[in-house]
């Protein structure tokens, strides 16, 4: 077997047994990491961004990752980020929503509407006339909850996925910002339901992404199944992507 053969090989192998692999080791070419944006005090605020691939960006979706919430983001010597959380759904799947208008911005989770306020400062120095949209997943939905209701026309729009269940009481109507609800019907996290997600679209009409299929393993409230969307990211990612080109 030559080497061309031999790497085909391997590149097969890889998708049928860990379709993630591939997809990570994509995202990790694209990552850069940034210290321009500050706190009011002037402290920074690393990120890692992914950039389009043609800039500048139409659009910036800014996410956060679930559980603790905290990826560790440190430069290496070559100037690249260093960070954990990578197996979680929005930070894995980076590489798959970067395409030729749109960039991803990879930070902690938290409730500071100051350090958010400083990357989209930073976003917009740079990109003015960028539309920006925050996104979260699990815990961290915590927060796209809380910015959606005390930052409210100050990004184009909110992503709530696999949200936990004060999503039901999230009122969107007469709001400045898009709010988008993205669920899984067999999520098995008892801290994220189903139900809330789908009596908010029945509530408020909040546009709602109801999901099914993928792989479903593991803890249910890790990225391995349902809860992360596992087996089915594309499929995820391009329908967000496409909410978010709508307007």
């Amino acid at each position: 077997m030559n080497k061309r053969s031999c790497y085909q090989f391997v590149l097969i192998l890889l998708c049928a047994l860990a379709p993630q692999t591939l997809l990570l080791a994509q995202s990790e070419k694209l990552d850069l990491y940034i210290d321009s944006a500050r706190f009011t005090d002037g402290d920074a605020i690393p990120y890692v961004f992914v950039p389009s691939s043609k800039l500048p960006p139409k659009y910036v979706l800014i996410v956060m990752p679930g559980g603790k919430g905290t990826i560790g983001l440190k430069k290496n010597e070559d100037g690249s980020p260093f960070y954990s959380g990578k197996g979680n759904f929005l930070i894995r799947t980076r590489g798959l929503f970067a395409d030729d208008e749109l960039a991803v911005i990879v930070i902690d989770r938290g409730r500071s509407l100051d350090r958010m306020r400083g990357v989209i400062g930073d976003i917009k120095t740079k990109f003015p006339s960028a539309k920006i949209f925050i996104a979260g997943t699990s815990l961290s939905t915590t927060e796209t909850i809380y910015m959606s209701d005390n930052m409210d026309g100050e990004v184009s729009g909110f992503i709530h996925t696999s949200s936990v269940g004060s999503i039901g009481g999230l009122d969107t109507r007469n709001r400045k910002s898009r709010n988008l609800i993205v669920t899984h019907k067999y999520d098995g996290c008892r801290v994220t339901p189903t139900n809330s997600s789908i009596e908010n679209h029945e509530r408020y009409g909040t546009e709602l992404f109801l999901m099914e299929g993928g792989i479903d393993e593991g803890d249910p409230c890790q990225a391995a199944g349902h809860h992360g969307y596992r087996g089915i990211e594309q499929e995820v990612v391009n329908k967000i992507k496409a909410w978010i080109k709508r307007n």
